[in-house]
């Protein structure tokens, strides 16, 4: 009589993991995110694990956090992932205050984002 089981949202040869607030602009969380789409999850953890990004240390942990979803939850071969989809939303926003000239004030925004890695298992063309 239990709940019923969540539909995947993901495809069966699949698997994903979100990163959510970190602290950084969606815009430079997105240039780290452009250099993995579309490579082999080896390859994507060797771009991050080289990369001078401040960020690329985080987005390393997300796709690791895919990776062993992968291998754990799904049972697919590791060896044959490839990053399909890496996304980057927007999350928080902080608000600060700055004291300006003449007795005004200035606002200071400091963004959060959030990314989300899609791995997907595919068979070698050759």
């Amino acid at each position: 009589m239990g709940q019923k089981k969540n539909p995947r949202r993901v495809a069966e040869n699949a698997a994903l993991a979100k990163g959510k607030l970190i602290r950084i602009s969606p815009q430079k969380l997105n240039l780290v995110a452009e250099t993995i789409r579309g490579k082999k999850a080896e390859k994507a953890r060797a771009e991050l694990m080289f990369s001078r990004k401040r960020v690329a240390g985080q987005v390393l942990k997300v796709l690791d956090s895919a990776i062993a979803n992968a291998e754990n939850n799904h049972d697919l071969d590791i060896d044959s992932l490839v990053v399909t989809q890496a996304y980057v939303g927007r999350n928080m926003v902080m608000k600060r205050w700055t004291p300006r000239g003449r007795g005004r004030m200035g606002r200071i925004f400091k963004p959060f984002a959030e990314i989300t890695i899609v791995v997907s298992e595919v068979e070698e063309a050759a």
